[in-house]
């Protein structure tokens, strides 16, 4: 068994590709009309198609229930980007306990996307404060192998 890609419902493929592209840097990298491969593996599916293959025309939108995880190596690059898109938060940007820095938002058609600071920049970004490798694997609860890996 192989997970192959997140699928998503959306009522115009059109305006989430736009989105996708415009927010996310993401492309169209297999079209099929109603259904389009972006790069990294996201797919978007007509809302009108899906009801087909699930039998109902019962789709919710906005249910809090999943989201669409990213991760960026410049997250505040990317935050400054996001502010210009006008997108509709979650929440604002929040630091988690061990450290990273996160921020969600709403696509279109209400699917929440994460996106987070990039998890091996978080540990240089506290070894470059002054932090000790073990103070930063005390603080992000990671193995220390893995803030030694991240100091390569």
């Amino acid at each position: 068994m192989e997970l192959k890609n997140p699928m998503l419902a959306v009522t115009d493929i059109d305006k989430s590709v736009e989105f996708y592209k415009n927010v996310l840097g993401l492309h169209v990298i297999m079209d099929f009309g109603a259904n389009k491969t972006l790069t990294g593996g996201l797919v978007l599916q007509t809302a009108e198609t899906y009801k087909e293959f699930i039998g109902t025309s019962d789709i919710s939108f906005g249910s809090n229930s999943f989201e669409i995880y990213f991760e960026e190596d410049d997250f505040d690059r990317f935050v400054d980007k996001l502010n210009e898109c006008k997108v509709e938060y979650v929440h604002p940007v929040k630091e988690h306990s061990w450290g990273q820095r996160v921020v969600r938002f709403h696509d279109p058609d209400k699917h929440i996307i994460e996106v987070g600071e990039n998890i091996n920049t978080v540990c240089r970004r506290f070894l470059e404060s002054g932090m000790t490798p073990e103070q930063v694997a005390k603080r992000m609860d990671v193995p220390m192998k893995f803030v030694t890996d991240c100091m390569r």
